[in-house]
């Protein structure tokens, strides 16, 4: 029987007239892409008993959408035959327009399907957007853009967990409820990216995606302690492993743009394994995640260019730095690279990061707060702020007060007149909501907090309050006066609330026309279409 396509085509990355699409197939085969007068092709590679391929396709037309087809051993397996979904295409933009508007479309949190989850949830946002796009309602995105918690490795759904009763062994050790091996994380990306409207989505609008906590499990190196405590259990060796490998084969591989591929070196081992990759990417997950130990790593973040517009998205989980004494979202070598690229030459600044940079600012005192007890040479007081740590999840920028300053540091920095704005994307707490900085010295071009979250997913109930009022000024000011009477000094930015918070599923759209910028999130309705809930004009229409 010839090979099958299991999940995709995933179109990644589209660089001028080049673009990368990601399958799985069922056997080892040579898999084509044919667009147009243009095309690739790729040989899969195996690992765990999968098989991959990452087709770059050349020669595509500027400016223009091409329609595009896959072949497996020259059978055409993409656009399915009866197919009611409009047929895939690849976008190029025009090479000298360089005013071109850019379209980020951006969320995160996506508990698996609609149909295969276990709990009421309200409809998807990011199928309810593909159902929009497929009439012809919907301008198409030049990049969808999602920040982490894209599978639930420690809340499967039901399928999946009926799927691990019935192939562990009676002895296997692991967490009865919650995937380990490579091959339960197979099960999470077949379940989600098999979604009709994600598979058509996925195949149309070229995307990037970074981790978050439940690609791996809930706190995922939230401290130097919670680290000690997970090694020690018997399943957790094999957990990360395979949590990172899969990760990087499914999400990371199609992050690089064409040239990065070629000169990745994890790729590079892959190919070189002859027909089985499994021990090199075994390897990889194992000694990937000791960076966080301080050993030497691998660099999960990355950075693209639309038009005008600098996309800089950050691994906020794996390389993190969690001795006290020197807390880190980045070592130093990577937030080297990243001021690097935040310095560039470009109008607008996007970074991606998982968890958000400003959060309401009472709950963001009570972060700062609970590090700095957190770091006392008194045992019973550390052991209460880590325990408070893990129990309300307080391990955003806040509670990496160095790296929280070091980033309004650098936006105060790159924010001049040379600039036209500055937007951080950000997911993981599940609502949304937009808010402004405003720094202690004058800045040329206005800094922002763009969070929307969760895709498909939800809050719990008695959260919402809380978040409400993490907002209000005399909540912020008790929260601000214990942070003080710790001996937290001030930050160097305060931020005010432009819209939300809103707590449904949503999904959000970020637009850059020249100079200008505007930011839309919509939520869904209870009818499974989407409703605008905030718009804000980020920057003057006219400005210059």
């Amino acid at each position: 029987m010839s090979a099958q396509l299991l999940i995709g085509p995933v179109l990644r990355r589209v660089v001028g007239t080049r673009a990368t699409i990601w399958v799985e197939t069922s056997a080892p085969a040579a898999v084509r892409v044919l667009a147009g007068g243009g095309g690739g092709q790729a040989t899969t590679f195996s690992a765990y008993g999968h098989h991959y391929a990452l087709v770059v396709v050349e020669g595509l037309e500027p400016g223009a959408e091409t329609p595009y087809e896959v072949l497996i051993d020259d059978e055409l397996v993409w656009p399915e035959p009866d197919s009611p979904y409009p047929i895939s295409v690849i976008r190029t933009r025009e090479r000298e327009d360089a005013d071109q508007p850019v379209r980020l479309v951006f969320g995160s949190c996506r508990e698996t399907t609609q149909h295969a989850t276990h709990r009421k949830l309200p409809p998807d946002a990011l199928d309810a957007y593909a159902r929009r796009m497929m009439v012809g309602d919907e301008p198409a995105p030049d990049l969808l853009v999602l920040l982490g918690d894209q599978v639930y490795a420690d809340i499967p759904s039901p399928a999946v967990k009926r799927f691990l009763k019935k192939s562990r062994a009676h002895d296997h050790d692991g967490p009865e409820h919650e995937v380990v091996t490579y091959e339960e994380y197979t099960k999470l990306y077949l379940e989600s990216w098999r979604d009709p409207e994600i598979r058509w989505l996925f195949a149309t609008v070229p995307s990037v995606m970074i981790f978050d906590d439940h690609e791996i499990i809930d706190d995922w190196n939230s401290s130097a302690s919670w680290r000690a405590e997970v090694r020690e259990q018997p399943w957790w060796p094999e957990r990360i492993a395979s949590g990172l490998a899969s990760y990087w084969v499914y999400q990371h591989l199609g992050n690089l743009d064409p040239d990065q591929i070629a000169a990745d070196p994890v790729y590079q081992k892959v190919l070189a394994a002859a027909g089985d990759a499994t021990e090199v990417l075994r390897e990889f997950g194992s000694a990937v995640d000791k960076e966080a130990d301080g050993a030497p790593g691998y660099q999960w973040s990355y950075a693209l260019d639309l038009g005008r517009t600098r996309v800089v998205v950050l691994d906020n989980r794996c390389s993190r730095v969690l001795d006290p004494q020197t807390r880190a979202m980045l070592p130093p070598g990577e937030w080297a690279w990243f001021a690097d690229q935040a310095r560039g030459a470009y109008d607008h600044l996007v970074v991606g990061s998982s968890l958000p940079w400003l959060l309401p600012p009472g709950i963001h005192h009570l972060e700062t707060w609970n590090e700095r007890l957190a770091e006392s040479d008194r045992p019973r007081v550390a052991g209460f702020a880590e325990r408070q740590r893990r129990a309300f999840d307080l391990e955003h920028w806040a509670a990496f007060r160095r790296s929280f300053d070091g980033l309004a540091d650098l936006f105060a920095e790159v924010a001049t007149a040379d600039r036209a704005s500055v937007s951080v994307l950000s997911g993981d707490v599940h609502h949304s909501y937009v808010a402004r900085a405003r720094f202690r010295r004058p800045v040329a071009a206005p800094v922002y907090q763009l969070t929307c979250s969760p895709v498909h997913n939800q809050i719990q109930a008695f959260m919402r309050p809380v978040l409400r009022v993490g907002w209000w000024r005399g909540a912020a000011a008790a929260a601000r006066l214990l942070a003080r009477a710790a001996r937290v000094a001030p930050p160097a930015v305060r931020w005010r609330k432009l819209a939300g918070p809103y707590f449904g599923n949503a999904v959000g759209t970020l637009v850059h026309e020249s100079r200008s910028a505007r930011v839309v999130i919509e939520g869904t309705t209870t009818a499974g279409d989407l409703r605008t809930v905030a718009a804000v004009e980020l920057t003057p229409p006219t400005s210059r």
